[in-house]
């Protein structure tokens, strides 16, 4: 099940099934694709993602798959890839809050986001080792990217998961957290976004996005900035942003 709550600009979107683990079947990544859909026109400012219960995202809800005739290709290709490229590209500040489990396509949603914050001892990883499976949902670029070769697969091999913490240290997430406190941090995050200059934060956005997948390189990144920069000169928020500055006083952004 996936609840959607907007309010004060600023959507809240929650995995709730924790008698699985908010592990998602394929009618979840539709409801979920739905929820993003309607966040992003109802034009949020910022979105927060969590889950309900014990655990973030246990990852695929396989207690009914049968092997034999499992649709890899429908779920993958069909259902998570989409979803996580409407995630990537949404188009405001995105925060998750992650906790106990975070596997599978648990995990790829955490990595699409933009800023994740986890629980000190959340459980992060590849549990595929024993299903003889792979993992997926852009796994393998998050653990080699932070890790290295040698880490990630030593990780993929053994099975054994990171904590929150260890995560946060090896640089797959933002911070970690005490994991009574997780949600309050995010909220506050999210709030702080929310009244921020969301031009301003989606043009970076938009830069880190092509320097993560190899479209942009160091000059590449030069010119975006420019580019940028000038067209944020026309917008409400960078006109607001320098009166603010010069008159001594907080700015105060709309968005636009």
């Amino acid at each position: 099940m996936i609840d959607l709550d907007i309010a004060d600009g600023i959507a809240r979107v929650t995995l709730d099934a924790p008698e699985r683990l908010n592990a998602l079947g394929p009618d979840d990544l539709r409801a979920l694709d739905a929820a993003y859909a309607e966040a992003e026109a109802a034009g949020v400012r910022a979105l927060v993602l969590r889950g309900e219960g014990r655990a973030f995202c246990a990852g695929r809800d396989i207690a009914g798959v049968d092997p034999a005739t499992d649709d890899v290709s429908g779920y993958l290709d069909g259902l998570v890839t989409p979803l996580l490229r409407r995630i990537a590209a949404f188009a405001a500040p995105t925060f998750a809050a992650a906790h106990g489990a975070c596997l599978g396509v648990g995990l790829g949603l955490l990595v699409a986001t933009d800023v994740v914050y986890v629980a000190e001892d959340a459980k992060v990883g590849s549990p595929f080792a024993a299903l003889g499976a792979a993992l997926d949902s852009g796994g393998h670029w998050l653990l080699v990217s932070r890790l290295g070769p040698h880490r990630a697969l030593d990780l993929i091999y053994s099975g054994r998961l990171l904590s929150g913490a260890e995560a946060v240290a090896g640089g797959l997430f933002s911070r970690s957290l005490p994991a009574d406190g997780l949600r309050d941090e995010v909220d506050a995050a999210a709030r702080a976004a929310a009244s921020g200059a969301t031009q301003a934060f989606l043009a970076s956005k938009r830069i880190v996005s092509g320097l993560r997948d190899g479209s942009l390189g160091f000059w590449g990144s030069v010119a975006a900035e420019n580019a940028a920069q000038s067209a944020l000169r026309d917008t409400d928020d960078y006109r607001e942003g320098f009166r603010a500055f010069q008159e001594k006083r907080k700015p105060r952004f709309s968005g636009h």
